[in-house]
């Protein structure tokens, strides 16, 4: 799954890791924040996108599914 964010550095890599470690498991997601739409790649189907999406809201951040 790759989603659109706005988690635009590494400190905001920072705190987004234990949520989404916890969520998907740790080494199974990645974001370029060199990308202009800062691409969150998540790499496990067993999590329903929306999810993720309502995980990353909670905590501050926005992240729209790309399909």
């Amino acid at each position: 799954m790759k989603f659109k964010t706005n988690i635009n550095c590494n400190n905001c890599v920072a705190k987004v890791q234990t949520t989404l470690d916890g969520l998907v498991g740790a080494g199974n997601w990645q974001v370029d924040i060199n990308n202009p739409e800062k691409i969150l790649d998540v790499k496990n189907l067993e999590i329903a996108a929306q999810d993720v999406t309502n995980k990353l809201k909670r905590i501050g951040f926005s992240a729209e599914e790309l399909v």
